[in-house]
């Protein structure tokens, strides 16, 4: 179904975005969008990428601007502290948790 192949497009777009093993603004904004689309069950369009770039710029960057972390700065958007500190790891799950839920001071 749609859900199964756009979770197979975000994860096959994974290690593009990790090949720098950092997460820029625009790339995790991009990366919010696509998981929006797949919670909704349908194809990633480009509103779903402007909405994800617009949610990040309204809840994460206070604190996550540059893929860096002002609170707990070991705790980057990069992939290595990502696998180490996000509950679940570096996966679309674990990410879309996350981002859904917030944690502590996260919205």
């Amino acid at each position: 179904g749609l859900r199964q192949h756009g979770a197979a497009s975000l994860e096959s777009a994974a290690p593009q975005a990790s090949s720098s093993s950092a997460w820029s603004p625009l790339a995790l904004g991009a990366a919010l969008g696509l998981l929006a689309a797949v919670a909704g069950g349908r194809p990633a369009l480009a509103a779903d990428l402007e909405n994800g770039e617009s949610v990040f710029q309204g809840n994460c960057t206070a604190c996550h601007a540059g893929g860096n972390n002002t609170v707990v700065p070991e705790k980057k958007l990069k992939k290595e502290a990502i696998e180490k500190y996000l509950t679940g790891g570096y996966n679309v799950e674990a990410i879309k948790y996350q981002v859904t839920n917030g944690k502590n001071s996260m919205p």
